[in-house]
């Protein structure tokens, strides 16, 4: 499982003409399933996100989760977060996890980080999404259970 997540001072997810998932200062998260993901990669996941410590301190240093800073988690998935392009020009989705358990992960992943205690909301599977994020700092981490980087 894939995740790049991003610390915003507000973020939006659009369906149509609907808001579908809103927070305000906290961290976006897009997220993929790859092919034979288990419990452990999307435990890994929901540990990383909610304790990631890239909220600023009273002092200004990056010390805080996302928990401990007061602030939200949308989560959006993206199976293209395992577009492979090493061969070409046109991205191959190979790697990503079949559109069925893809969303039985993305849901368990949402049930595990809301019962991190975080205020979670989230984006529509396989929907065409307008994600908009003010993203602060900027700082961007790119997290994966497989360690591939």
């Amino acid at each position: 499982m894939r995740a790049v997540a991003q610390r915003v001072r507000a973020s939006s997810v659009t369906v149509g003409d609907a808001v579908v998932g809103r927070i305000e200062h906290g961290l976006l998260a897009y997220v993929g399933a790859q092919r034979e993901d288990s419990a452990d990669d999307l435990a890994y996941i929901a540990n990383k996100l909610v304790n990631l410590r890239i909220f600023e301190d009273d002092r200004g240093k990056m010390s805080l989760s996302v928990l401990e800073a007061g602030g939200g988690v949308l989560l959006v998935p993206q199976f293209t977060l395992f577009g492979d392009v090493r061969r070409g020009r046109r991205p191959s989705f190979d790697d990503a996890e079949l559109p069925e358990r893809a969303r039985e992960l993305f849901d368990q992943l949402v049930a595990e980080v809301t019962r991190f205690g975080a205020i979670v909301a989230t984006g529509r599977f396989r929907e065409e999404m307008l994600v908009e994020a003010r993203v602060a700092g900027p700082v961007t981490i790119l997290l994966d259970s497989r360690k591939v980087f």
